[in-house]
């Protein structure tokens, strides 16, 4: 069975070039993706993962509101009993955020210049850890 992820741009931004390449990427890997679209908030995220019963959801940002919307994702799916669904980010992120948002439950965050390869290999990695 293919890993299935959604792949959401929370909150205002309105930018969302880099969501759909790594969109694309994982589904020329092999991954079945769901792409909500542009300004979605984290309980919609939520829900739309939970309903498309997906393995990990990827959340792009540009805003610089992902201190606050990406680990409201992750409490969000712990209170609707699916914390198994894991949460990557991506987008302009401080070096200095990464370790916070990590320990907030992002089990990966990739900045500008990470090579689509290594998105791939950590999403299937996590999945695999997963099951």
């Amino acid at each position: 069975m293919p890993i299935r992820v959604l792949i959401a741009k929370p909150g205002l931004d309105g930018h969302d070039r880099g969501a759909k390449v790594v969109a694309r990427t994982l589904r020329d890997a092999g991954m079945e993706v769901i792409y909500t679209g542009l300004r979605q908030s984290p309980a919609q995220i939520v829900e739309a993962a939970i309903q498309e019963d997906v393995d990990i959801i990827g959340l792009s940002c540009l805003s610089g509101a992902h201190n606050s919307l990406f680990p409201k994702v992750v409490s969000l799916l712990k209170e609707k009993g699916a914390e198994d669904i894991k949460v990557f980010g991506g987008g302009v992120i401080p070096d200095s955020d990464i370790p916070k948002l990590k320990e907030a439950g992002i089990v990966h965050v990739f900045t500008p210049g990470s090579s689509l390869e290594k998105i791939v290999a950590a999403v299937r990695d996590c999945v695999q850890d997963n099951e």
